[in-house]
Formats: structure tokens, sequence, C-alpha cells
């Protein structure tokens, strides 16, 4: 396991988004030279989405080969592929200018696929089979969850590797997660952290909380685990940390 969190501090919520598109492309850049397909899982929300439309904007001209680069995500709202609250369309239609190799793209399963929400968990579980990530990305929620796995929720201690979620806290009700067993075995976790909203949720993930209370707590990255957080999130947190 890595020694302990890495801590960047950045001024506001778009420079999070800055960094964390600049910080991929040179990871991934530096990691395609040894490894002949990165395996990358992707989180959903606001400054991720900002962060991979800065990518989408270098198009072919970055210094990535994105045809030898495998997108899977955290978790996934169970609602119709075409839904915009899909993480997936959201960061597919942001990188769709990128030459994406289609066969190593793995959204999660929709409503409307034909499964059922424990089929589709179940599904996505084989199809990652004994793949680890490289760098996996993560939001934190006002709450501190992370991926779908909510505090003091069934899914906070669910065994298995990717998990239904049912009467999620967030709408809508009906998701797909993987857990903190998989999410724990990539070599990189970083987190993409920003607001107000998330300070005390922060200080309470790096203070040492439990993770069924905390989930952001229980994680940490096999060589590291890094935090792109902005002032307002890292408002509360003790001067030593940061």
């Amino acid at each position: 396991m890595s020694a302990g969190p890495e801590i960047l501090l950045h001024g506001s919520a778009d420079d999070v988004a800055e960094a964390l598109a600049a910080r991929l492309a040179s990871r991934l850049a530096e990691l395609q030279r040894d490894t002949p397909t990165p395996q990358v899982a992707l989180t959903g929300g606001r400054i991720a989405t900002k962060a991979y439309q800065r990518l989408g904007l270098d198009g072919r001209s970055s210094a990535v080969d994105w045809s030898r680069v495998a997108l899977w995500w955290g978790d996934e709202r169970f609602v119709a592929a075409d839904d915009g609250d899909r993480n997936a369309r959201q960061a597919l239609t942001a990188l769709s200018p990128l030459p994406l190799n289609l066969e190593q793209v793995h959204p999660m399963p929709a409503a409307g696929d034909g499964l059922e929400l424990d089929e589709a968990a179940e599904a996505y579980d084989a199809e990652l089979g004994d793949v680890r990530f490289d760098i996996c990305l993560l939001g934190m929620g006002p709450d501190g969850h992370v991926a779908s796995l909510f505090p003091e929720h069934p899914s906070s201690h669910a065994e298995g590797r990717v998990i239904p979620v049912r009467s999620s806290p967030k709408p809508p009700p009906e998701r797909i997660s993987l857990t903190l067993e998989v999410i724990n075995q990539s070599a990189e976790v970083w987190f993409c952290v920003t607001g107000a909203d998330k300070a005390a949720a922060a200080r309470l993930a790096l203070s040492g909380a439990g993770p069924i209370q905390v989930p952001a707590a229980g994680v940490q990255g096999r060589d590291r685990t890094l935090w792109l957080i902005d002032r307002a999130a890292a408002a509360e947190l003790p001067p030593n940390l940061i």
C-alpha cells in the first residue's frame, strides 16, 4: 500500500479540472512507455467532465495514444443508455474527439439492455475479470461517498467486487458500483474534490474515520493515493496535511 495520501492544493474548482486533465495526459503518456494498454477507471461529476472536455480538445495532437487506453467506470446510474445522467455518456461525449478504440471502452450496462440490476452487476464483474487499474479516478460527495458506496448504507459494506445498489440516498435509486476491494487494487487512486460542501467530509476522510461512516476514508491505492483538491474543500483540513 502507498505510504499515505498526497494532497495537491489548487485555488479553484476550475484549477482542479485543468490539473486533472494535464496530470492524466502526462501520466498516461508515461505509462504507455512500458504498458501496452493502461487501464483507467473514470468517475463522473462536473469537474471530471470538464477535465475530459479539456483532454478532448487536444484531439489527435495528444501525447497519449488514446487507442491504447482502456476505459472503465467506477460506478454508474442504472438508467437508459441515452440518459444524460449516465456517467459514461457524459465522459464519452467529452472525449469524442479522441481516437478511442471502442473495443477498449467498457461502460457499465444500462437499463433497457435486457439485464436486471443484479444481472448487470454480475455481467460487469465478469467483463472486468482480473483487471487492475493503473489509475482510478474518484469524486467524493458531501457525505463522504465514493463511486456509489454511501455512508451507513448496505453499499458501504456489501461483499463482492461489482455490486447492485438499491435505494441510493442520491437519485437515481438504482446504480452499479465497484467496491473498495476493486478500487483499492488500483495502482494509483486520484480523488478530485472541490467545493465548500465537501470540506467536512474531506477532513473526516483524511483523519482516520471509518469507511462505513465515510467510504472515502477506506480508499487507498497500492502505490499512490492522490487528492486534487481546491481551497474551499480543503478549508477544514489540519495544517499538517496541507
